[in-house]
C-alpha cells in the first residue's frame, strides 16, 4: 500500500465551522470528480533532515508514538510533512509560521509564493527550499492525528492514509493546482454532508464519513480538542461495511 497523508484545513467562519474541500480532476487516477480534503503520498524527502530541522512543536519520536509507527519507513514523522507539502501543493495554502511570527501569503495572493508552487510541482526545488524562501517553520504542534484510512482490498491502487486536522487563523484564498485539482471550496460540513446527499457534491466514503464528524462541533476549537481526545484506529472499509482494525 501506498503510506499518504489528508489534512483537514479549518477555519471559523460567521456561519461557523468551515473546511476546504478540493475537488480532483475527471482524469486523476484516484477518485475522479470527488470532492476530497487536500492530501497525497508520502515522498521519500519528506523526512529529509533539512526539513526536519524546520519542525516545531513536534519531534520524530512523538510522531512515531502517536501514529504507532515506531521504527517504521517512512517515519511517522514524514506523515506530519507529507500533509502540508500536499496541501501546499494542491490549494496554494502553506500551514506554516514565519521568524516574525505571521503566517505567509498564499500562491492565490502573493506572485512569488506562486511561483514558489511552480518550481516545487515542476521538481526545480524542493519543500525544503520553499520554507527557506518564505522563511517558515512548521509547526506540528498545530496539527492534530484524527483519523487512519485504509483503501478496500478491491481497489486497484491502495493507499494507508493518516488523517490530520489544523486550524487557519483566518479564512485563506486558494488557488488549486489545475494539474491535479479543478476547484477549491471552503464550506460548513453541515452544507457539504447536505449537498452531498442531494448528489451534487460527489465525495467518496472517508471524506463524507469526516464531514459528518464534524457536523457536531460549532467552532474548530471545540471541533480540535474533541478529536483530540478520541482514539485512532485504522479503518478499513469493504463495501458498504466499514471494519475498525483494534
Amino acid at each position: 500500500m501506498i503510506p499518504a497523508a489528508t489534512i483537514i484545513l479549518m477555519h471559523d467562519g460567521e456561519c461557523g465551522l468551515e473546511v476546504l474541500l478540493l475537488r480532483r480532476n475527471q482524469n486523476a487516477g484516484f477518485a475522479p470528480g470527488a470532492y476530497v480534503f487536500p492530501g497525497g503520498r508520502v515522498d521519500p524527502v519528506d523526512s529529509e533532515v533539512a526539513i526536519l530541522d524546520r519542525m516545531e512543536g513536534l519531534t520524530a519520536k512523538r510522531a512515531a508514538l502517536q501514529l504507532k509507527l515506531t521504527g517504521s519507513q517512512p517515519p511517522a514523522i514524514a506523515y506530519y510533512v507529507a500533509a502540508v507539502r500536499e496541501a501546499f501543493e494542491e490549494s496554494g495554502i502553506l500551514l506554516a509560521v514565519r521568524t516574525d511570527g505571521s503566517v505567509p501569503p498564499t500562491a492565490a495572493e502573493n506572485e512569488k509564493v506562486r511561483t514558489l508552487r511552480e518550481n516545487l510541482m515542476a521538481g526545480r526545488i524542493h519543500f525544503k527550499d520553499v520554507l527557506v524562501e518564505l522563511d517558515c517553520r512548521l509547526t506540528g504542534n498545530a496539527m492534530h492525528y484524527v483519523a487512519h484510512w485504509i483503501t478496500p482490498v478491491s481497489w486497484p491502487v491502495r493507499f494507508d492514509t493518516r488523517f490530520f486536522a489544523a486550524q487557519l487563523p483566518s479564512k485563506r484564498e486558494c488557488a488549486v493546482d489545475r494539474r491535479e485539482m479543478t476547484k477549491g471550496l471552503w464550506i460548513t460540513p453541515d452544507n457539504a454532508v447536505g449537498l452531498h446527499e442531494t448528489g451534487s457534491l460527489p465525495m467518496i466514503f472517508p471524506t463524507i464519513t469526516m464531514l459528518k464528524r464534524l457536523t457536531a462541533f460549532d467552532g474548530t476549537e471545540e471541533a480540535l480538542a474533541a478529536l483530540a481526545k478520541e482514539q485512532v484506529h485504522p479503518i478499513l472499509p469493504v463495501s458498504d461495511i466499514t471494519i475498525a482494525i483494534r
